[in-house]
């Protein structure tokens, strides 16, 4: 496997080996041992998928207590993936990095507990698959605006045409009004 670190360290974008010929391919997605030896050391306890049509712009979405350590791939079509440091006392708090995930480039991104996360949908339909270390727990997520001017995410330029956005989602809180991660 591959591991690229992004411009946030605790962010790494891995690249599993594949293997293709005339029938197909095959990858392996998660291997316990190997990722221990990166130090992505979190027991994975859940299993999420998601679909979207083109122009969806989910998050930037985080849990205040039960955060969740994500590994995140694309299973179906292309998305522009986002995750901002929300740790309080990380010396790249409030930075982000975004990369593109596709079933084409077969990459997974590791995000560590206390990022928040998002992603834009630049084909006509993705999948997003991905493990969480914790547990889903609605009463402790929240929502960070999208397009926070203070944040200055680069969204692709075509989010700039009125992104398809959830009622949670248009309605996230400006980052310095949010609640951060304490640890």
């Amino acid at each position: 496997m591959k591991i690229t670190p992004t411009e946030i360290p605790d962010v790494l974008l891995l690249e599993p080996k594949v293997f293709e010929d005339s029938r197909g391919f095959f990858m392996e997605t998660y291997r316990d041992n190997i990722l221990s030896e990166l130090g992505i050391t979190g027991h994975f306890v859940q299993e999420n998928q998601s679909g979207s049509v083109k122009g969806v712009l989910r998050g930037l979405h985080y849990q205040i207590r039960q955060s969740q350590g994500k590994l995140i791939r694309a299973g179906r079509g292309e998305i522009f993936d986002v995750v901002m440091d929300i740790r309080r006392f990380s010396p790249t708090f409030g930075k982000w990095v975004g990369v593109i995930l596709s079933d084409q480039n077969r990459q997974q991104l590791w995000v560590p507990a206390g990022f928040a996360h998002g992603f834009f949908v630049l084909s006509e339909w993705a999948e997003l698959i991905y493990k969480t270390t914790d547990y889903y727990a609605p009463q402790w997520e929240r929502t960070i605006l999208w397009n926070d001017p203070d944040v200055g995410i680069k969204w692709p330029t075509s989010v700039e045409c009125s992104p398809i956005l959830s009622i949670k989602d248009a309605n996230g809180m400006l980052f310095k009004h949010s609640e951060y991660f304490e640890q």
